[in-house]
């Protein structure tokens, strides 16, 4: 505008020529001039239009240029990221127990920055995990590699736990993803101060055989985590200090046969459910276990041998039921609580007569209002 503007005031200068004499009727006129500042208004506003042209073509081809540059880097991206997934896979399915702990560090790196495919990752892992594997006893001889295999799985478990960490970076944390370990074995593993709190998390028809399990310190808030028709046959599966808020955990059908397991933590929302689960060898611990909301149900399992321990427990506030529960053998021992302001609640008439294997306080304390 500013140019336009002078353009004008220097027009306006311009000397106005005088009036011409009006020419004789019958003499012709020829061509009128246009006016100078018309010539120039005229010029200077096709010059303005023809450069807002030029320049909105320009912006246009610009923003062409870049949308185009950035699906090509993006198609780049995608394919060097499909290549790293494929050189993980080859080497998780390696020979050289090596390699395949190389595989099990790059799946888990592309799985950081791959948010994706994070699942998908995610999903390799775990059907590692799911892949036949027959533990070594502590006098069998297993095959050459059998120790190193199992430290792969191992560095599986302890590499899934650390994505799961309160401290898990949450633009790398695995909190919220699926976790598929259905019918897999666990002769070994670190779990302890997990978070399960979100996505499904499937431990349903897993075997317990051997060494130490820990979930010690995990949280389960949200997640449906199962562990239905799991197996507990051996070595010590540990919740001590684990933290039951929200969601469902089901050990519904799971047989604890020999293993000692340990649940001495804290119940205070959401469902454990040990719908028809089968207690018949070993050592089942909830001393200490402190039940202050939510429903732990014992509905249905069958006590026929080894012992289930609730001594120290609290009964504040949760809801646990033995309803329709078989006493035939085993010993379930609640003797001495330390509170009982709401008990267990058992089919009628099994508290004053109690069968033989179930051990309740005597005297039998009153609840409190």
């Amino acid at each position: 505008m500013t140019i336009l503007t002078s353009l004008l005031d220097y027009v306006s200068l311009v000397p106005t020529p005088a009036p011409s004499v009006s020419p004789p009727p019958n003499e012709s006129t020829g061509s009128v001039s246009s006016p100078l500042w018309a010539i120039l208004v005229v010029g200077l506003g096709g010059g303005l239009l023809g450069g807002t042209g030029v320049y909105f073509g320009a912006r246009r081809s610009s923003r062409s240029l870049r949308e185009s540059a950035e699906k090509s880097l993006e198609h780049e991206r995608t394919r060097l990221l499909n290549e790293r997934f494929s050189t993980a896979a080859e080497l998780l399915g390696h020979e050289e127990a090596a390699c395949r702990l190389a595989g099990v560090h790059a799946m888990a790196g592309l799985a950081d920055d791959w948010a994706e495919r994070r699942q998908t990752c995610i999903d390799v892992l775990c059907a590692y995990l799911r892949m036949p594997y027959y533990p070594l006893g502590p006098n069998i001889d297993g095959p050459a590699d059998g120790q190193a295999n199992r430290e792969v799985r191992l560095t599986v478990i302890r590499t899934i736990r650390d994505h799961l960490l309160r401290d898990t970076p949450p633009e790398t944390s695995w909190c919220g993803y699926d976790l598929d370990f259905t019918g897999a074995t666990f002769d070994g593993g670190d779990f302890s101060f997990a978070r399960f709190s979100g996505g499904k998390v499937g431990f349903t028809g897993a075997a317990f055989s051997g060494s130490e399990v820990s979930f010690s310190g995990a949280k389960f808030s949200g997640s449906e985590v199962s562990f239905s028709g799991a197996k507990f046959s051996g070595g010590k599966l540990s919740f001590g200090g684990a933290t039951f808020s929200s969601g469902e955990v089901s050990f519904r059908d799971a047989a604890f046969s020999g293993s000692e397991v340990s649940f001495n933590g804290i119940f205070r929302g959401g469902r454990v459910n040990f719908y028809k689960a089968t207690f018949s060898v070993g050592r089942v611990n909830f001393n200490g276990a402190t039940f202050a909301s939510g429903e732990v149900s014992f509905n249905g399992a069958v006590f026929s041998g080894g012992e289930v321990s609730f001594n120290g427990a609290v009964f504040s506030g949760g809801l646990v039921p033995f309803h329709s529960a078989q006493f035939c053998g085993g010993v379930v021992d609640m003797r001495a609580p330390a509170d009982w302001s709401r008990p267990p609640s058992f089919d009628d008439n099994l508290l004053t007569t109690p069968p033989a294997g179930l051990l309740l306080p005597d005297p039998l304390p009153k609840p409190k209002p």
